[in-house]
């Protein structure tokens, strides 16, 4: 099943859309957020792109089939099976929670949507709230297509119910007091603004919350504890997705104690987002075998590029094919040693068949044409979408130059997305 996308208006059109004084009363709605609209500006200065991105309806409708599919095998008992044994031992069992913010990351080429990866604990979309909040009509072509995919006036409430969602299914009707917003050294992390909306976010709705450095997280008593003050849910943003980390370790025994709700947890990640399950999502044969419907198996044919395990055994196939390739690291997060193949070297391609490594078609990026102070320039785009318990919360567009996504590119950054008729 494929659907032409017509990228007529994001090649066309280099309005900015952003209005920079609305976004400032969007990030700082709070007196502990005071400056925080500043700071992003000095410390990050290509987090937010000054433009929109724009879809069409059908890619849309489109994406949500894409991700009903993958929600539909994941239910299938031969795939969690298969994708399950290779997962340590904490991750195969099911504690409840359907786990927040679920990042089912796309291209858009003329064929259609593609899925390329599945992440957990996907960061942004606060700031896409605030950041979509925060537009304005640029010209006439542009007000008459500027319309949100979601009601921005109701998505903090729908957030903030995600996680109360996740504390029932683990905890039922006890009171959820306090959540623990959790990194690795918060302050230093390039989404830390994020946190801090967070936690004025879940204050707000009458939740006590705190970040945390999770190396600052103690386990006794049968409680995980932060500064004397007990966690009863932690909001997980650690890349350390099996919490093997000696850092991690009081995290790890109140989870696996069930002494606390994470979200998301392990479990979710070893069903979607390790990057060996686009292996088995994209090839219709190994599914029919684990018992997957023949019309699922097309769907996910149609809508993830081809993706293959890298090993000694395929080794100079894969180098022969490498420039039609994109190499990912089985457990890999935002882009981190990734790699396109026409880019590789010898030396980096002996690392990735020592390591757990797959290599999936390449999926082309679809571009959006920007307006620099001095000049216009092309930039790729993904579009990310926030998806809990298998339905859409927020789209979210990121644009670049280069291999992969970064906010190291002028002009690029977050984007908000926009439904085209």
């Amino acid at each position: 099943m494929t659907t032409r996308y017509d990228n007529s208006l994001n090649g066309a059109c280099d309005c900015r859309t952003l209005d920079p004084d609305r976004l400032r009363a969007q990030l700082e709605s709070g007196d502990a957020l005071a400056g925080l609209a500043a700071e992003i500006t000095r410390t990050r200065p290509h987090m937010f792109s000054a433009t929109a991105v724009f879809i069409a309806r059908q890619q849309l409708e489109r994406m949500a089939a894409i991700i009903a599919a993958v929600e539909s095998v994941v239910r299938v008992p031969g795939y969690r099976a298969a994708v399950l044994q290779r997962a340590p031992e904490m991750a195969r069992t099911d504690p409840g929670p359907r786990s927040v913010f679920m990042g089912f990351d796309f291209h858009l080429g003329p064929q259609g949507p593609q899925l390329i990866e599945i992440n957990t604990n996907a960061g942004g979309p606060l700031l896409n709230v605030a950041l979509a909040r925060a537009q304005q009509v640029c010209c006439a072509e542009v007000g008459s297509v500027l319309c949100s995919p979601t009601d921005l006036e109701q998505i903090d409430a729908a957030f903030v119910e995600s996680f109360r969602r996740d504390w029932r299914l683990q905890r039922g009707d006890a009171p959820l007091r306090r959540i623990a917003i959790v990194d690795d050294d918060p302050p230093s992390q390039y989404l830390h603004p994020e946190f801090q909306l967070f936690s004025r976010l879940f204050r707000s709705h009458g939740i006590d919350a705190v970040i945390a450095d999770a190396a600052a997280l103690e386990w006794r008593g049968g409680r995980l504890w932060h500064a004397g003050q007990p966690i009863d849910l932690v909001y997980n943003r650690l890349v350390d997705f099996y919490l093997e980390a000696p850092a991690h370790a009081a995290l790890r025994e109140a989870y696996m104690a069930g002494a606390v709700v994470l979200t998301p947890h392990p479990h979710a990640h070893a069903l979607y987002a390790d990057k060996r399950n686009l292996v088995l999502l994209s090839d219709p044969d190994q599914l029919t075998q684990l018992g997957v419907a023949p019309a699922l198996c097309a769907d996910l044919q149609a809508g993830i590029p081809a993706t293959v395990s890298v090993s000694p055994e395929r080794s100079a196939e894969l180098w022969a094919r490498r420039r039609q390739l994109f190499f990912k690291p089985a457990r890999g997060y935002g882009s981190k040693a990734a790699y396109r193949g026409d880019k590789l070297t010898r030396r980096v391609w002996e690392d990735i068949l020592a390591a757990d490594y797959v290599a999936q078609d390449i999926a082309p990026a679809s571009e959006r044409l920007v307006r620099l102070d001095d000049a216009r320039a092309d930039l790729k785009f993904d579009i990310r979408a926030f998806v809990y318990d298998g339905r859409i919360q927020l789209l979210a567009a990121r644009l670049y130059a280069g291999q992969t996504t970064n906010f190291r590119t002028p002009g690029g950054g977050f984007a908000p997305v926009f439904v085209a008729p």
